[in-house]
């Protein structure tokens, strides 16, 4: 990944880029990648480029949602926009988007670069229908259909893409994207969660942000379900998330009620499906692996 902001392209480039490999992550996407690859038999080299190119490209959607949001920590280190003027940061998210490109191709497999290139529409496809059509909408299809664009999407596509490398077995191929979207809706479900019940030190935003920025995610939606008449779920439907007093009655009322863990329990049933995709598979340390990283979705904290 570094290697990409070579001696040829502009230093502050590499600068940019040495910033964001810093500031860390979990790195689940590549690391789905090379144990679906390495259970598979896929070439090292290969899963190194891949997962290479998936990290690049999950970092390019990050530096332009920070941009977008106006965030300026994550991770707990200043953003891009934090420091450079939007155009800058933009194009530096641009440039990500492009090595990223370069490396699904250096795979030298067709059919990987299209769905490459597929899963950054659906991204970007998911970020304009958040920011256009989802404000303040209590709506579980549209959440779904959200969550599937903005993150599980990746994820299944990093499955995928492995196993797209280490066989042609399509039954194999059809397991790992099941296990890849599976998990990838828990991941975001229980983000979602960890927005009113994690520490706001370690989430790294003010605990209820996303509501109180008009994105109704599940705890809010199983809140609002049993609760119709509640005034602050009623003016959120109207439109009045920007009223903060209002807004953090409502986040205080999901904390108190069912609606975390009924959330949580979602999240536990896409990670039973996804450890149920590859269950058939012969037992193996990568096997062991998949699974406990499925299974520590729902036990994080953080």
């Amino acid at each position: 990944m570094r290697a990409q902001a070579g001696s040829q392209h502009h230093p502050d480039l590499r600068a940019a880029l040495e910033h964001l490999l810093t500031a860390g992550g979990k790195r689940v996407r590549p690391t789905i990648v090379f144990l679906a690859g390495n259970m598979l038999g896929a070439p090292h080299d290969k899963l190194v480029t891949l997962g290479a190119a998936v990290e690049m490209l999950h970092t390019a959607t990050l530096v332009h949602d920070d941009l977008i949001d106006g965030s300026l920590l994550r991770r707990g280190m200043p953003t891009l926009n934090a420091r450079w003027s939007p155009a800058a940061t933009v194009l530096t998210g641009d440039f990500l988007f492009g090595r990223a490109a370069k490396l699904s191709a250096e795979t030298d497999y067709l059919p990987l670069m299209k769905l490459f290139a597929e899963t950054l529409t659906i991204i970007v496809n998911g970020e304009l229908t958040q920011m256009f059509a989802a404000k303040g909408l209590i709506d579980r299809k549209n959440y779904y259909t959200r969550i599937y664009a903005k993150t599980a999407s990746l994820f299944e596509m990093s499955a995928l893409a492995a196993a797209m490398i280490g066989t042609e077995d399509e039954t194999v191929r059809a397991a790992m994207k099941t296990y890849g979207c599976e998990t990838g809706m828990a991941f975001q479900i229980v983000d979602d969660i960890l927005d009113f019940t994690g520490d706001q030190a370690a989430v790294g935003k003010p605990v209820g942000s996303d509501l109180l920025n008009g994105l109704v995610t599940l705890p809010a939606i199983d809140y609002a379900e049993s609760h119709p008449a509640d005034p602050e779920v009623k003016l959120l439907a109207e439109g009045g998330w920007a009223n903060q007093e209002r807004m953090e009655k409502l986040v205080h009322s999901i904390q108190a009620s069912s609606a975390v863990r009924h959330a949580m329990d979602e999240a536990s049933e896409h990670v039973e499906k996804a450890l149920a995709a590859i269950a058939p598979f012969h037992p193996s340390v990568e096997k062991e692996a998949l699974e406990a990283l499925a299974k520590y979705i729902v036990e994080r904290n953080f």
